[in-house]
């Protein structure tokens, strides 16, 4: 790798203008998808409380689904992004194939799981009846979106490392759209169409997926001027694992830095419902309160996630393009970034919490409950702000796929589900101070996350 006289800070505007563009696009797009589960989720709460927890239900075995594309997804970036910057779009093609092929017979696997033993996997998170057969309705559907949805995000995910991002928004406005309609048509049976409760649910979110897969699909054969994925038959070689000294080896280095990502984010993925569990044993009161309390958390952690995604394309660029100053001088100005905009972030949600808590029809006990949860969420958001985007975004997109793993499998398993239990079950501490271990790794995360960075050694060139 090059070394160039270096800048503390990035001065290239076309830096800046590439990194805002990317985060503001991806930010955008994963708003609308946020607010498509949202609308889903409104839509059953007024016809069904059954039908919502039966979609909520099989809405668990979804997100394996959700995090299996994100994770692959984020490894593809983490390699495409160096190539990209190499203007190696060749392996960029192979990459791609191999991603999909990697991914593709586990989402099969879960398909035919849960086409197979549809009751008994639903069992595994309820136990009423009533509940299970409504899944089972829903699950039935929405199974078939499994594999349409996962393509389309790697293929999302491949644009976005080579810096192409609105098609993605396009996407997901046309799936929320689509979504909707449908919904309110079968839903409750509008327009002369039959009223098809959940199913329809599940009927609109496949139309959704298929047209999402559709246009993606269009767009990069008819479109795309960057990659051209299917033309030259590079993408076709590789996916049909076509054997040779070159591609095997991508194969491994594939293998190697998508595993760790993988499995951070299983980590992670499993902790979230045993989280969820823990504070769903208090008050109702309780529940309440972190329910809405997290609903505003979720909609500004979007913006937290965009920078992390337009961070890993941008230092992975940087790194393919082989000059370490810059990688260095990159590294140091999106942290300057991060902590500013969590700043704003937790200043926007400490403001804003009064005016949105009287929206909602709460008791006193779970309205004071909420403000106060807001308020430490507002000091999470800061440390999450920071850590998110320089772990994920940062060391991770630039090659160090590993230290994330172990800081999350250390600080979620080793300290932040045994202190949230104990402080839960064991201590009895009032819910606020439960929400704080539950949270707590947002925070302290930020100390390891500083000091690798600092080191530099994450800096690792793939290509």
């Amino acid at each position: 790798m090059r070394c160039t006289m270096e800048r503390f800070f990035i001065k290239d505007k076309n830096f800046y203008k590439t990194f805002f563009s990317l985060m503001i696009v991806v930010a955008l797009q994963n708003l609308v998808a946020y607010s498509v589960n949202m609308l889903d989720n409104m839509m059953l709460g007024s016809y069904s409380q059954n039908a919502l927890s039966g979609a909520a239900t099989v809405n668990q075995i979804f997100f394996v689904v959700n995090q299996l594309a994100i994770t692959i997804g984020n490894a593809l970036i983490v390699m495409c992004s160096q190539y990209w910057g190499k203007g190696d779009t060749g392996t960029i093609k192979k990459l791609t194939g191999i991603a999909l092929s990697f991914s593709f017979f586990a989402t099969i696997l879960i398909f035919v799981i849960c086409a197979v033993f549809p009751e008994q996997v639903l069992s595994l998170f309820t136990t009423s009846p009533d509940i299970i057969a409504e899944g089972r309705d829903y699950l039935g559907i929405l199974k078939w979106t499994f594999v349409l949805f996962l393509i389309s995000n790697l293929l999302i995910s491949m644009l976005r490392s080579v810096e192409t991002v609105r098609i993605s928004f396009i996407i997901s406005v046309v799936s929320l759209i689509v979504n909707g309609g449908i919904n309110y048509t079968l839903i409750f049976g509008h327009f002369g169409f039959p009223e098809m409760g959940i199913r329809g649910a599940a009927i609109g979110t496949l139309a959704a997926r298929s047209l999402e897969f559709l246009i993606v699909l269009i767009y990069i054969i008819k479109i795309d001027k960057k990659v051209q994925l299917f033309r030259g038959g590079t993408f076709w070689k590789i996916f049909l694992r076509r054997r040779n000294a070159e591609n095997r080896k991508l194969w491994g280095d594939f293998v190697k830095v998508a595993s760790p990502v993988i499995f951070s984010g299983l980590v992670w993925a499993v902790s979230v419902p045993m989280q969820t569990a823990i504070l769903g044993h208090l008050s109702s009161d309780a529940i309440a309160a972190n329910s809405v309390a997290t609903t505003f958390f979720q909609y500004l952690k979007v913006i937290v996630v965009a920078i992390s995604s337009a961070s890993s394309v941008v230092i992975g660029k940087a790194i393919g393009e082989g000059e370490r100053g810059k990688v260095r001088a990159a590294g140091r100005t999106l942290s300057v970034i991060d902590i500013s905009i969590g700043v704003v972030l937790a200043g926007l949600l400490f403001i804003l919490r009064i005016p949105l808590l009287s929206t909602y029809n709460l008791t006193e006990e779970a309205t004071i409950l909420a403000d106060h949860l807001i308020m430490i969420m507002s000091i999470v958001m800061i440390g999450m702000s920071y850590q998110m985007p320089v772990s994920v975004g940062v060391i991770q997109g630039g090659g160090d796929t590993k230290f994330s793993m172990y800081m999350n499998l250390i600080s979620t398993w080793g300290i932040v589900m045994p202190l949230s239990f104990l402080a839960a079950f064991v201590w009895k501490v009032p819910v606020e101070w439960v929400v704080v271990a539950v949270q707590s790794d947002q925070i302290f995360k930020c100390i390891p996350v500083f000091l690798r960075f600092r080191s530099y050694k994450w800096i690792r060139k793939l290509t």
